[in-house]
C-alpha cells in the first residue's frame, strides 16, 4: 500500500552500451579462478599466491576499483593488471529512499538487464536483499516478480556485485591504515531478491564464498540467509558448500494449496521438502530454518493452517522460527492480505506451540519495496514512452 510519505530519488545517467573490452573481470572470481587469472597474464608462480591475497584485499577490503591506487603492488605489476583486468560491478540506475531509511535500487548488468536490490537498516544490523537472477522461473501466484520471465542467471560478479554496490552508497569502504571498526552498516545478506538461488547455485556458491572471505567483506555464514522455494536436491548442496541459514518459501500447509502458490511442490511435494528440511541443521552446523508465511485472506490463514504447521514441524523435528509476511498486495494480484487480527490469531497459535512468530514489519512500502515492483514500474514507463513515441510517428 502506497502512502504519502516523503522519499528522495537519484536517477543517474547511464551509457546505453558498456563499452567493450577483451580484459577480465576480476570481480566474482574465486581465489582459485584468480589465481590462474594472474599465472596466465604473467606473474611469477613463486609470487601468485601473495599476488592474488593483496588483489583480493584491494578490491574486497578496501574496495578500490582503480588498480592505480594498489600502491603496495610495484608499477609495472600494475600496468600489467591495467593491461589484462577490469574491476567492475553492477551501476545504479536509480536509487529511491524511503521515509523509514530503506533504500532500493535498481541496477544494470551486462546485456542492459535490470534487478532490484534492497537496503534495510536497522537498530541492530543493515540487511541487503541480493537478487540471483533476472527474473524468475517459478511463477509463484501471489509473487510480482513471479509474473516476470527468467531472462537468466545472475554472474558471481554481478551478485557480488550487488553487495560492493551497496557498500559504496552507504560510504562502508575502510580506510587502509585506519583503526578497525566493527560496526557494519550492511552486517546481513538475504537471498530474497528476484530469482530462485538454487536453480543458479554455483554463482550464488561462488559469490557467498566471496562475502565470507575473512580477508574481504568478511561477512559471517550465520549472518547469510538463502531463502528458496524448496529445490530439494540443492538444499544438501548449500549445507556442504555453503553453510549458511537457510530460510523456506513455505506458504501453505497442504500439497494442493502449495501446488497454486508455490508450482515447484508438483515436483517435490511438502513431505519430501520437510524431508529435506530436517538434515539441513545438522549438515551444516545451522541455526533454526526459517519458514517463510505470507497471509493470504481466506487462503492458507486459518487456524487449522495454523496447527498443520506446527505438526508438520514437530513431525520431522526441525529446529524452526516462522516469519508471518502480510502480503504485499500489487495491480492484478489475485489475493488479498489477511487482516490484522487474523494474522495475530495466527502468530499466537505459533507462538502457543512454542515457536517464534514474528510478524515481518513492511518496510519502504512508500517506495514499492516488495520485490519485482521497481523493475515493473519501470518497464511499464518504458512501454509507454515507446508507444508515445510510436504514436507520435504514426501522426507524423
Amino acid at each position: 500500500m502506497a502512502s504519502d510519505a516523503p522519499i528522495t530519488q537519484d536517477v543517474m545517467t547511464i551509457p546505453r552500451k558498456m563499452p567493450e573490452t577483451d580484459r577480465v573481470n576480476l570481480v566474482g572470481l574465486t581465489r582459485a579462478q584468480m589465481r590462474d587469472a594472474l599465472l596466465a597474464a604473467g606473474t611469477a608462480e613463486k609470487q601468485v599466491k601473495m599476488r592474488v591475497n593483496q588483489v583480493w584485499q584491494w578490491i574486497y577490503q578496501w574496495g578500490v576499483r582503480d588498480f592505480a591506487e594498489m600502491t603496495n603492488l610495484a608499477k609495472a605489476y600494475r600496468a600489467m593488471l591495467e593491461e589484462n583486468f577490469v574491476i567492475e560491478i553492477p551501476e545504479v540506475v536509480s536509487k529511491l529512499v524511503s521515509e523509514d531509511g530503506t533504500r532500493k535500487y535498481l541496477v544494470r548488468i551486462a546485456g542492459g538487464h535490470e534487478v532490484e536490490v534492497v537496503y534495510i537498516p536497522e537498530e541492530d544490523r543493515g540487511t541487503l536483499c541480493v537478487s540471483s537472477q533476472v527474473g524468475c522461473t517459478l511463477t509463484c501466484s501471489f509473487c510480482h516478480t513471479g509474473t516476470q520471465k527468467l531472462v537468466r542467471n545472475l554472474t558471481a560478479a554481478e551478485i557480488v556485485g550487488q553487495i560492493m554496490m551497496a557498500r559504496d552508497d552507504l560510504e562502508e569502504w575502510p580506510v587502509p591504515g585506519a583503526p578497525k571498526d566493527e560496526t557494519r552498516l550492511l552486517s546481513n545478506i538475504v537471498l530474497m531478491g528476484m530469482g530462485e538461488p538454487l536453480y543458479n547455485f554455483d554463482n550464488v556458491r561462488d559469490a557467498m564464498k566471496i562475502a565470507m572471505d575473512p580477508e574481504g567483506i568478511s561477512l559471517s555464514r550465520r549472518r547469510i540467509t538463502l531463502s528458496t522455494s524448496g529445490v530439494v536436491p540443492e538444499i544438501a548442496r548449500t549445507a556442504q558448500e555453503i553453510g549458511c541459514l537457510l530460510a523456506i518459501s513455505f506458504h501453505a500447509t497442504t500439497d494442493e494449496t502449495r501446488d497454486v502458490l508455490v508450482p515447484i511442490n508438483k515436483r517435490w511435494n511438502i513431505e519430501e521438502l520437510l524431508g529435506a528440511l530436517s538434515a539441513y541443521p545438522k549438515a551444516s552446523n545451522s541455526e533454526r530454518i526459517t519458514f517463510e508465511y505470507v497471509m493470504l485472506d481466506g487462503v492458507n490463514d486459518s487456524d487449522e493452517d495454523a496447527h498443520r504447521l506446527i505438526e508438520h514441524i514437530k513431525r520431522h523435528n526441525i529446529p524452526a522460527k516462522i516469519n508471518l509476511i502480510p502480503f504485499n498486495e500489487w495491480p492484478g494480484s489475485p489475493y488479498k492480505r489477511s487482516s490484522n487480527n487474523r494474522i495475530r490469531a495466527f502468530a499466537n497459535i505459533i507462538y502457543q506451540a512454542g515457536y517464534a512468530s514474528p510478524i515481518r514489519k513492511t518496510r519502504g512500502d512508500d517506495i514499492m519495496a516488495a520485490c519485482g515492483q521497481l523493475k515493473s514500474a519501470t518497464e511499464r514507463a518504458r512501454k509507454s514512452r515507446r508507444q508515445i513515441e510510436a504514436e507520435a510517428g504514426m501522426r507524423g
